[in-house]
């Protein structure tokens, strides 16, 4: 991956705090009801080869709900989901073009890793 080269002046949008915000968040599914004997259920979703229209569906279904369901909290809480699938995705997307398998073709696995 190419070094980023550091901004020039600060972020005008506060990028840096919310990314760290994301973090904290994706590090919360790994320890909470998300994640089960160190597996998360999206593991076994990618592994079986439907990880973008899992990930692409969920962004969707959060980005749709997005004010419509609770409070203020809850609608931001919505924003971290479609941020965290789409980083998921982006994985998946690598992954992909990294064993140079189309997406959404059908291949051999084991749950992990690819035969």
């Amino acid at each position: 991956m190419k070094k980023q080269k550091e901004p020039k002046g600060e972020y005008k949008f506060n990028e840096k705090e919310y990314v760290e915000e994301l973090l904290r968040v994706i590090d919360s599914t790994y320890t909470g009801h998300y994640s089960r004997q160190h597996f998360q259920a999206t593991e076994f979703i990618i592994d079986g080869g439907h990880g973008t229209g899992f990930c692409i569906g969920n962004i969707m279904k959060y980005a749709q709900r997005y004010g419509k369901k609770g409070n203020r909290d809850d609608a931001r809480k919505d924003l971290m989901k479609v941020l965290h699938y789409a980083i998921i995705q982006l994985y998946v997307h690598d992954y992909f073009e990294n064993h140079d398998i189309k997406i959404n073709e059908k291949f051999d696995y084991e749950v992990g890793k690819l035969i």
